[in-house]
């Protein structure tokens, strides 16, 4: 936990797309203070499996974190904010457009309160452009990033995508804006603004979408099992094509269950030895040199009967003993991994990404661990920010305590937590 070592973050994000970001340079030794109003981050509450606990989407996005709750609507609570402004290196939040400005910081106010100072600023759609007032969620940015239109079944509805690419693929670029501008700001002393809207953050996971739109306007994509035409216009759904150089398609496996598939990719170069195999126990020894599938632009043309045979195949085998079959092939293949099977698996354990956590509240949990692997500072997942941060003495904490810089109204006072539990 050497790397960002000394780097202090002021964490006003809440919800998953800011937590996300600042929970990664956290694992990567920044000082991360979560910084909340009095009511806490809404996720605190929400989804909760332990009464009178933090939900496990509070805790899975905050550990590693210090927290402090203030009231930003308070005299006092502003000016303990300036005053962490000024101990820190980067500050983050994710609120609406316009909220932090109405509370009397804007950006040029922040970076007069501290001129090195890093802001990173997440947004449904940015700060400028027609679409800059509307709120977003998770999946409204995959809808308006061109994810949903390219997945799912070509005769069907557009699918969202479990995986979370519009809040936590968002908090991941701004951690890499973030990292560009603190070392700018190390070279040269002065910070700047890092925005990233969730729109752009989903387009930029398509890219690939967008080279086959432009392809599009000069032929068909032959790699797609649905029909496609020059000029087309848009990319359509192909539901579990590869939609690359090579063909690849998800195989059903005994005994035929909801996850009982493996993923496989038919390479040119592993043509001969896979239809070799293949062949003979579907009742094509030819396979390999039939015509309809000896090379790959007949393949592609005839892709459907190539997953029709593996299916076939595959009808004998578990996913797993398919994939000890071709792996010897060279084939890249990969099962269908259901959220039970990563739980348990082997190779996550080994490589720390389901690691287990003990919460004063919750007890014995488990988070997904730190995928970026730092061979001189791996990642460990481990009163605080008054005192120890801004030197407050007991007098003048009591102070602003009674003032009402820590809650909604003076007589109800919850102060400081650690460790992303609030006391």
């Amino acid at each position: 936990m050497e790397a960002l070592k000394g780097v202090r973050i002021l964490d006003m994000t809440h919800v998953q797309a800011g937590p996300t970001c600042s929970q990664l340079l956290a694992w990567m030794g920044a000082d991360v203070i979560k910084f909340e109003p009095p009511q806490g981050d809404a996720t605190r509450g929400q989804l909760r499996d332990v009464p009178n606990a933090d939900s496990l989407y509070f805790t899975m996005l905050n550990c590693n974190k210090r927290s402090i709750t203030v009231n930003m609507k308070s005299a006092e609570g502003k000016q303990v904010f300036t005053d962490l402004v000024k101990q820190c290196d980067i500050v983050m939040e994710n609120f609406g457009p316009g909220v932090l400005d109405r509370l009397g910081f804007t950006w040029e106010k922040i970076h007069a309160i501290n001129p090195k100072i890093v802001m990173g600023s997440i947004k449904g759609f940015g700060s400028s452009g027609p679409y800059a007032d509307f709120k977003a969620y998770e999946n409204v940015a995959q809808a308006m990033g061109g994810a949903m239109s390219t997945t799912g079944l070509p005769e069907g509805a557009p699918f969202v995508t479990g995986a979370q690419i519009g809040d936590t693929g968002t908090g991941l670029h701004l951690a890499i804006g973030l990292l560009g501008a603190l070392h700018q700001a190390t070279r040269t002393g002065k910070g700047q603004y890092v925005e990233v809207a969730m729109m752009d953050g989903v387009m930029n996971l398509c890219r690939v979408k967008f080279r086959d739109h432009q392809r599009l306007q000069r032929g068909a994509l032959t790699e797609y099992s649905v029909p496609t035409y020059q000029g087309m216009g848009e990319v359509p759904r192909a539901g579990n094509d590869s939609g690359g150089g090579q063909l690849g398609n998800a195989i059903h496996c005994k005994p035929h269950g909801a996850n009982d598939w493996l993923y496989v990719v038919v390479q040119e170069a592993v043509w001969q030895d896979l239809a070799k195999r293949v062949g003979p126990e579907v009742g094509m020894p030819d396979m390999a040199s039939d015509p309809r599938l000896a090379t790959i632009g007949e393949r592609r043309k005839n892709q459907n009967l190539v997953w029709t045979l593996l299916n076939k195949f595959a009808e004998k085998y578990t996913k797993r003993e398919l994939m000890a079959i071709l792996n010897p092939l060279d084939v890249p293949c990969g099962p269908v991994m259901s959220t039970e099977d990563l739980a348990n698996d082997e190779h996550v354990r080994g490589r720390e990404m389901w690691v287990e956590l003990d919460h004063p509240q919750r007890g014995k949990s488990f988070n997904v661990g730190m995928p970026i692997k730092l061979s001189g500072s791996p990642a460990k997942i481990t009163n605080e920010v008054l005192g120890d941060v801004l030197r407050y003495d007991e007098a003048k904490i009591e102070s602003l305590r009674s003032a009402g810089a820590f809650s909604k109204e003076p007589p109800k006072v919850k102060l400081v937590a650690s460790g992303g539990a609030r006391r």
